[in-house]
């Protein structure tokens, strides 16, 4: 078993299920996974056992969380059992759809923009540092996942 700070796994327990729209057990077994530091991983059995959970609750979380790409799973070549893991590129996706999000609305903006026609200066103004204030966290987040 994974050894957890308590407090600091309700804290994460309640972020990630606001953060990911998540529900309660999914949220805990991500934040169970988050602790698992050496990427051991969390077998189906241990989170039944950890959670007193039915395997079908334990299941559907699971899946769910493996359908958001959130975790993933592997199996050991001794072993027939399926051990569950944070997917360490989640980050990096999550980020990526962060940046289609603000392109696209970075988009539909200046086609606002067209199809108001305003001369009026404050207007064009406000348009200016909302626009610039996308492109520089586009670009921020950018040059960030290319470090990662």
């Amino acid at each position: 078993m994974v050894e957890i700070d308590k407090g600091l796994f309700c804290d994460l327990a309640k972020f990630y299920g606001e953060a990911f729209h998540l529900p309660p057990l999914a949220a805990k077994i991500y934040s169970y996974l988050v602790f698992d530091f050496e990427r051991n991983g969390v077998s189906f059995d241990e989170f039944v056992e950890i959670f007193a959970a039915s395997k079908s609750s334990i299941s559907s979380n699971l899946n769910l969380l493996l359908n958001l790409n959130i975790i993933t799973d592997f199996t050991k070549i001794d072993e027939r059992k399926r051990f569950f893991v944070m997917n360490e590129k989640y980050m990096k996706i999550r980020f990526e759809e962060i940046i289609e999000k603000m392109e696209l609305e970075l988009l539909i903006l200046n086609k606002l923009k067209t199809f108001r026609n305003t001369s009026d200066e404050t207007a064009l103004q406000k348009f200016d540092i909302y626009s610039n204030l996308f492109n520089k966290n586009i670009t921020n987040i950018k040059d960030t996942l290319d470090q990662l």
